[in-house]
């Protein structure tokens, strides 16, 4: 018996006890969770980064179909000869300068104002201006047509008020077409933005400024003192996504003005449309264009945090 009872236990000097086999709690909850996160995992890489990955390959071939070859960086370079493409960013660059710091101060005006707890309908007047961005891409630049036509509304406007003695061509035209692109996204965007600085407004106490009031502190100094400091981190939000957006900008380009006149309006991306699905179908060149783009929008965002974020 004792001899068996050593073999079972061990017998003092050394032996290891035996120790348990399989997952403890602990793995098992994580292996249920990544398990849990797979699919998902899944589903993001096959529909987010293999589409990337796979285009990065495209934009390094030319041809179509099976009689594609190898390229390198042509496509890449080719974007530098292109006049088209290059006409394209100059486009897209002049609405990113013109439009976006516009709208974004536009939106913190709107969102000043109704942040008055004085003023009536203040619900009523943000849902009106917030609403514009709820409507359908195609149903506003038919609107916008529509209004800003040779016989439109604007130009009847603008002849029964005597600023103009002729009839403007909005859209065939390259300055009021550009103009046209502007006012509509200004239209569309500016409410979007003005609840990220309202609900910004919002969580600043409001005893802060009733005491900067008592102290005699201006209307101004409250805006360059206390608003603007207090909503850096939401402005820096915002003009990351306006930049991003509009460098992506299509719809606009599309529905409005069909690139026209002659392509002065065409953005980038509405000029990869054309290179991938109507002009000779050049896959490769559209995904080195699209890879110009990403490249682009993330330099632009980095500098823009670098100056923006002040955190030590």
């Amino acid at each position: 018996m004792t001899s068996l009872s050593t073999s079972r236990h061990g017998d003092g000097l050394g032996t290891k006890p035996r120790q348990r086999r399989g997952f403890t709690l602990e793995k098992k909850h994580s292996l249920i969770g990544w398990l849990f996160l797979l699919p998902a995992t899944v589903l993001i890489f096959y529909f987010n980064f293999y589409p990337m990955i796979a285009a990065f390959v495209r934009s390094l071939h030319t041809g179509i179909g099976m009689r594609t070859r190898f390229a390198g960086a042509y496509n890449y370079a080719h974007m530098i000869e292109d006049g088209s493409f290059r006409q394209s960013v100059l486009n897209t660059f002049l609405y990113l300068i013109v439009q976006v710091p516009i709208m974004l101060l536009l939106a913190l005006i709107f969102a000043s104002l109704l942040n008055q707890r004085a003023l009536r309908s203040r619900k009523l007047y943000r849902t009106l201006i917030f609403l514009p961005c709820a409507t359908s891409l195609v149903s506003y630049a038919l609107i916008f047509r529509s209004i800003f036509a040779t016989d439109g509304l604007i130009n009847t406007l603008l002849l029964q008020l005597g600023l103009i003695s002729d009839k403007i061509k909005w859209i065939t035209e390259t300055p009021s077409a550009r103009t046209v692109i502007i006012v509509a996204l200004l239209w569309r965007w500016t409410g979007y933005n003005m609840v990220f600085y309202l609900s910004g407004l919002q969580n600043i106490e409001y005893s802060i400024y009733e005491a900067a009031r008592i102290d005699g502190v201006s209307p101004w100094q409250q805006l360059t003192k206390i608003t603007l400091p207090l909503l850096r981190p939401i402005i820096l939000l915002t003009t990351v996504m306006s930049t991003s957006g509009t460098l992506q900008l299509f719809d606009e380009s599309v529905n409005l003005t069909s690139g026209g006149p002659g392509g002065t309006t065409m953005t980038m991306s509405h000029y990869i449309y054309k290179t991938a699905f109507e002009y000779n179908p050049n896959f490769g060149y559209a995904c080195a264009m699209s890879f110009f783009i990403l490249i682009i929008g993330a330099l632009l965002s980095l500098i823009q945090l670098k100056v923006g974020d002040r955190r030590d």
